[in-house]
């Protein structure tokens, strides 16, 4: 997912998914010098590369078994960037579909309500020994590199995370993302796709606690390789695998919830 803080316009993003982008046209774009605006992306998870004459994300070329994806939850005290914060983030590193390493930690709060602490089981006095946000937003920021930044419902994690990396004089998340929900929209069949839902459906969990960031983060990372066994052949690549899961027709839903008993 792309900031507004990226310089290049919405058409020339997608070509640098697709059918590449000309020399001239970056510079025309670019407030900095190339060669700097390349380092500065790669600093920010994304790595832009030049294949005959044309500029790419390398993600273009990369097939997705050898990828390293992030599968990413987080846990906040509220939904406003504003005035809300991070309480536990969680992640694992997944490669040619094992998982490569983990990362996860709390995060010291001043306040969390008491629906937040109900939901999650985390409360203030549980947070008191955690790091600050800042360091675990550091640690998280080296784990992450410039793997593709995988969540359920994607744009509300990789927002907050961005947003919340800016709060602490951070450059904001520029890595390629993909949408485990919208993924599975497309690839799996399922009366609902809320991630608790798709758990009871296909067991992907078997130890699942929602609404703990590691146990969501095992459960997408069920229902990833699940989405992944089941979509065609022909997607190869991590940016095919992007574009599937954002253009493709989502899939037909059954009429009843088979999850219902009925007498």
């Amino acid at each position: 997912m792309l900031t507004n803080d990226f310089i290049l316009d919405a058409k020339s993003i997608s070509q640098l998914s697709s059918r590449g982008l000309s020399l001239k046209t970056m510079k025309d774009q670019l407030k900095e010098e190339l060669d700097l605006s390349l380092q500065l992306w790669r600093a920010q998870g994304l790595h832009v590369i030049k294949h005959q004459g044309y500029f790419y994300f390398d993600t273009k070329f990369i097939p997705i078994q050898e990828a390293q994806f992030c599968i990413v939850d987080i846990e906040t005290n509220g939904s406003k960037i504003e005035k809300h914060q991070i309480i536990e983030l969680a992640a694992v590193k997944v490669k040619n579909g094992q998982i490569i390493d983990r990362f996860e930690s709390l995060v010291k709060a001043k306040e969390i309500n008491s629906h937040i602490t109900d939901l999650t089981g985390i409360s203030v006095q549980k947070t008191i020994n955690a790091p600050e946000l800042k360091d675990v937003l550091l640690e998280f920021k080296h784990f992450l590199g410039d793997a593709v930044f995988v969540a359920h419902d994607v744009k509300f994690d990789y927002s907050f995370v961005s947003q919340s990396m800016q709060k602490i004089g951070l450059e904001p998340l520029l890595n390629r993302s993909l949408c485990s929900l919208a993924l599975a929209e497309r690839s799996v069949v399922s009366y609902r796709y809320a991630l608790s839902y798709l758990n009871e459906t296909f067991n992907l969990n078997p130890h699942a606690k929602h609404h703990r960031a590691m146990s969501d983060v095992i459960t997408t990372y069920g229902l990833f390789l699940l989405s992944l066994k089941n979509i065609n052949k022909d997607i190869q690549t991590v940016e095919d695998l992007i574009k599937f899961s954002k253009k493709a027709p989502r899939l037909k839903r059954p009429k009843f919830d088979p999850l219902t008993t009925t007498l």
